[in-house]
């Protein structure tokens, strides 16, 4: 169990750490004009941070124990498909949630 102490100091720890991110590019450039590179990269971030969730919970699904879930490897391929020829990141999600328990339905 973890004390009252270190959990309040990892709070505000963290709590701090999100506001000082958010302070360097509000606070202190937010009336600038961003450069063009760094528009483009900042584009790419949710591309880069959903299949950064997404990834260990195809490849070791606590469900299973770590172990590959043909269901959920189907349901990864489906989401990624979808979500690379619709261009629309609701589509995949959703046709990715109907294929896994669509699968975990008829396998199990």
């Amino acid at each position: 169990m973890i004390e009252t102490q270190t959990l309040w100091i990892v709070i505000i720890g963290l709590g701090a750490g999100s506001f000082f991110l958010r302070f360097v590019f509000l606070g202190l450039i937010g009336d600038r004009p961003i450069p063009d590179w760094i528009l483009r990269h900042l584009r790419y971030t949710a591309v880069g941070f959903l299949p950064a969730i997404a990834s260990p919970l195809v490849l070791m699904p606590p469900a299973t124990d770590g172990q590959l879930d043909p269901a959920r490897m189907a349901a990864g391929v489906v989401t990624l498909l979808v979500g690379y020829f619709s261009k629309s990141v609701l589509w995949a999600i959703f046709s990715g949630a109907v294929s896994l328990y669509g699968l975990l339905y008829l396998l199990g």
